[in-house]
């Protein structure tokens, strides 16, 4: 019989969240000594909830444990980003198409044009706000949208390890290159091409969502990786 699960862990997803937040904005940069005690006493939180969030951190590959120095925020990897990149791609690609394929259908279609609007005006107010952690939320909740409609319930899961550590570069650019506008108007052209059940247009706007990504990732990350 399930049970209400124990404050502590509820407050180690609060805890994990804010570290996750603070590394895609920059205020826990690559490279910074990452304490135990420190983020407890910052956070007014026990130690419990923080180790259990610095361990999955540390799993998902953004903490990196240096023997005996402790965890240190992972260094930023182009080369890794560009493999994650390339996954992502093929899984988006594919997203873009079925879910096109999909919208064929006038009830889905209405289903998806509903969700896909909410998404892009979630887009334009987290712009708006200016907040970076809101603006990386979005954008993954957007294409976390375009895996739900393409039908494919294995979509959403087998690209989440790689939004994991996309999301930190995506910020990363968010600080270095331009105003995040053309993100939003590519995906508003991904959404139109969907709704009109074009399936070749949908994936080929998809993935030239995603190499324009890669060259903005490249761009604003070229002289950190000198």
């Amino acid at each position: 019989m399930m049970q209400a699960l124990p404050p502590h862990q509820v407050r180690s997803e609060q805890v994990y969240q804010t570290l996750l937040d603070a590394i895609c904005d920059g205020s826990l940069a690559p490279g910074t000594h990452v304490v135990q005690e420190q983020i407890a006493a910052k956070l007014g939180v026990s130690r419990q909830p923080v180790q259990q969030a610095l361990a999955i951190l540390k799993t998902e590959g953004l903490l990196l444990e240096l023997g005996k120095r402790g965890l240190f925020v992972a260094p930023l990897d182009l080369a890794s980003m560009r493999h994650h990149y390339e996954i992502r791609a093929a899984l988006d690609r594919l997203a873009a198409r079925k879910a096109a394929e999909r919208a064929a259908n006038k009830d889905i279609r209405a289903d998806i044009e509903r969700e896909g609007r909410a998404s892009l005006a979630a887009g334009r107010a987290a712009m708006a706000g200016g907040r970076i952690a809101d603006m990386v939320n979005a954008d993954i909740a957007f294409h976390s949208f375009l895996y739900q409609a393409s039908g494919n319930p294995l979509l959403a899961s087998s690209a989440a390890p790689h939004w994991r550590q996309l999301r930190r570069v995506m910020g990363e650019v968010l600080r270095r290159a331009e105003t995040p506008d053309e993100i939003w108007r590519q995906h508003a052209g991904i959404l139109s091409a969907v709704l009109s059940a074009d399936a070749e247009l949908a994936e080929q706007r998809s993935v030239n969502h995603v190499d324009s990504a890669r060259q903005r990732l490249e761009k604003a990350l070229a002289p950190v990786q000198k």
